[in-house]
């Protein structure tokens, strides 16, 4: 009997999981190739905690081939376009070919698509894209010698990886300069191209809004509402709006544009746009019943967090068995994803929700922290990232 070969674009969060779980799970003989440009594989929740010493840099990354099952195949390269006609996929070192795709390729930080950001980055000391590990890593230094003035946190229009992380950067942030004493010093911002701070009705996510204005209320946090960036002046130190608006700051931590990557949305007839297109229950694509897209990649209207990928990839097993196996695809993902809002040092709230409804109550605990901080890193590592959940 021929060997199915199934090949795994990204070997992030989603990638790993369904590459790991399928080896496990798979009642057939067949072959499971990852590729991804890296070697290494970072846990992106730390990049929020690091710059305020909740984590350390040097345990966040751990090498591919160690993350894979021993019969999962690792090829580094990068990926430059998809043939879903010809069921191949072009690297720039070799062609890949496929019986069976699954497209976890992530999404493409873009701090060079605002005029000044990737300047004001590079060339200055107040200015720290922390959706980018070193950027993350440098912040640490940063805040600690911070002794006073605007601390500031943008997002862009874009669909991004883990909403909550921004409304966390501030009030980790705000809590840090509080506890070191110079929070009378410190004007703390959060500046957002939407109404609310976490949710537009009728999002499930608008449900956690009140509690997260309530918090800003509370610690005098300010929220600059339908704030779109345009331009980074970093010679003022000053962020501009596209309707004009100004506002200055001392410290800047600006989420990127994020964006599908070039290998999808340019090289091959999987995207309508920047994301790959899914049935948002199955994760197949619309097209190519043998292509499935599952995390930041694909076009689901959810939530871009590893919580979300992590119950994708137990659909996706589910369904990419069947359609091997010529039968009816029968598992559904609802949308469920979830993401601890860190809000100060010991407190969280969890936001949890699908396509339709929020789960979770928006209450703050000390379990909420501990469980983000402190258990959910290993189960990442030791469980997740093999392949194995007992939770779907």
């Amino acid at each position: 009997m021929p060997t199915d070969d199934v090949l795994v674009l990204g070997a992030g969060a989603g990638g790993t999981m369904a590459a790991n779980m399928l080896d496990r799970k798979l009642d057939r003989d067949a072959s499971i190739t990852v590729v991804d440009k890296s070697a290494e594989h970072h846990y992106q929740p730390a990049y929020y905690l690091i710059p305020f010493g909740y984590m350390e840099p040097e345990n966040q990354h751990r090498p591919v081939e160690g993350l894979l099952r021993d019969g999962v195949e690792f090829v580094q390269a990068t990926v430059e376009g998809v043939d879903p006609d010809a069921k191949q996929v072009e690297t720039d070192g070799e062609t890949l070919e496929y019986d069976y795709l699954i497209s976890a390729l992530g999404n493409r930080l873009a701090p060079e698509s605002v005029p000044g950001m990737l300047e004001a980055w590079e060339e200055t000391d107040a200015v720290y894209p922390f959706y980018h590990y070193d950027a993350a890593v440098a912040l640490r230094e940063a805040v600690q010698d911070f002794d006073g003035g605007q601390f500031l946190v943008t997002v862009p229009e874009t669909p991004i990886k883990c909403g909550g992380a921004p409304l966390k950067m501030a009030m980790l942030a705000e809590d840090y300069f509080r506890r070191q004493g110079i929070r009378d010093d410190v004007d703390v911002a959060v500046a957002k191209p939407t109404e609310a701070p976490f949710g537009t009705p009728p999002s499930p996510k608008a449900h956690y809004n009140g509690k997260v204005e309530e918090i800003w209320a509370e610690r005098d946090i300010e929220f600059l509402a339908e704030f779109e960036v345009e331009e980074i002046d970093y010679e003022n130190e000053r962020v501009v709006s596209t309707d004009g608006r100004e506002v200055e700051y001392d410290l800047y931590a600006p989420v990127p544009p994020q964006y599908g990557q070039p290998a999808l949305t340019d090289n091959s007839p999987l995207t309508d746009g920047e994301y790959v297109t899914v049935d948002k229950h199955t994760l197949q694509h619309d097209d190519y019943d043998d292509v499935f897209a599952i995390g930041d990649n694909a076009n689901l209207p959810t939530s871009r967090t590893a919580s979300a990928a992590r119950k994708q990839v137990h659909v996706l097993v589910k369904n990419l068995k069947a359609v091997m196996a010529d039968r009816p695809l029968r598992a559904e993902y609802d949308g469920y994803t979830a993401c601890p809002v860190l809000t100060k040092k010991g407190k969280a709230m969890i936001a949890e929700f699908n396509y339709e409804d929020p789960i979770a109550a928006p209450v703050e605990t000390r379990s909420n922290w501990v469980l983000d901080v402190n258990v959910i890193p290993p189960m990442y590592w030791n469980m997740w990232m093999r392949g194995y959940d007992p939770i779907p």
